[in-house]
């Protein structure tokens, strides 16, 4: 269920009576939890809320009333920040890969799959671009190549959630103990894959629709975040199709995204150098030598902007003030 030493290692020898649970579904005013011997309807402590909880999560459980005593810090988080909202919204926890999914028509968006891979950065999680709908594509290797030149070392399948040949092609993040997630637009094709790896023995699957031909918008089917065993011993976390996504304190996650840009700015000769007009940038030189994509150059300098906007400042020493720092085991 991806119990490791890293979740035992936090019990106390006064919790030795309680249960640890996975939470398996999140809703507006119930969790529930799977154990070894099933999935259960959890009871909230005083003054909690389902908010409080991802799917993913490992919480501790009193086996006599299924109340929640404590949930245990989280491995990995991912959490997004939705267009006007003040507090980050939780997305899954205890995520060892992210499986970004976009499909070869009008959906696919770099700048869009950038937010993406930035958070999974910062999540901790390894992430992975699916490219479905690859057979009503006329050039399906030209958006394989756009998605690994997005970041260093990225794993990008193409592959049809319909087919069972798509749960091999993913065999190697879907072992035993090992939870994936899946990330991105309606419609293209999520839960389809979900169903796909889950195999045709979970008692429910999950819904799947079309898109709308015209602009290659999906229609909502997940609606709400759910967690599934995998056929090959592995878990998958449904999420619902997002096509915003507010980036807020995740800068390290950008920095590892845009890292040919990252590298460059210790070259520069002013330390403050906003790689715009300062004499001896590394990162303009790039530019006009032609080594530096000026579209990459220009989606880096918004997401930047953006998550500094975004990011909360706390207060340092003597009334200081610095960045809110990473740390995402919350």
């Amino acid at each position: 269920m991806g119990w490791t030493d890293f979740f035992g290692d936090q019990l106390e020898p006064h919790e030795a009576d309680l249960a640890p649970m996975r939470i398996a579904t999140v809703h507006r005013d119930r969790l529930t939890g799977l154990s070894l011997t099933g999935q259960v309807d959890l009871t909230l402590p005083a003054q909690a809320n389902t908010g409080d909880y991802a799917v993913g999560d490992w919480v501790l459980v009193d086996a006599d009333d299924n109340l929640v005593r404590r949930r245990l810090t989280r491995k990995t988080v991912l959490e997004r920040r939705t267009q006007g909202g003040r507090t980050p919204q939780l997305a899954a926890a205890n995520v060892d890969t992210l499986f970004i999914v976009t499909s070869c028509n009008a959906d696919f968006n770099p700048a869009r799959l950038e937010r993406y891979l930035a958070l999974a950065n910062e999540a901790g999680t390894t992430p992975v671009i699916l490219l479905t709908k690859a057979d009503t594509a006329e050039d399906a290797d030209a958006y394989q190549k756009q998605a690994e030149a997005l970041q260093r070392g990225l794993a990008v399948v193409t592959l049809n959630p319909r087919t069972a040949d798509a749960a091999t092609a993913l065999a190697a993040w879907c072992g035993v103990g090992q939870t994936v997630a899946l990330i991105g637009s309606s419609g293209v094709g999520k839960s389809t894959l979900v169903n796909t790896l889950a195999g045709s023995g979970q008692q429910s699957p999950q819904q799947t629709g079309g898109i709308r031909e015209h602009d290659a918008k999906g229609r909502h089917t997940t609606t709400s975040r759910s967690l599934h065993s995998i056929a090959g011993g592995g878990w998958v976390i449904d999420t619902p199709g997002m096509r915003t996504l507010q980036v807020s304190d995740v800068a390290y996650g950008i920095d590892t995204l845009f890292a040919e840009i990252t590298e460059l700015a210790p070259l520069c000769k002013f330390r403050d150098c906003t790689h715009v007009h300062e004499p001896g940038c590394a990162v303009q030189a790039a530019l006009k030598a032609g080594t530096l994509d000026p579209e990459r150059l220009a989606r880096w300098r918004k997401l930047s902007d953006e998550n500094r906007g975004n990011t909360p400042v706390q207060s340092g020493p003597r009334g200081g003030k610095s960045p809110a720092s990473r740390g995402k085991r919350r």
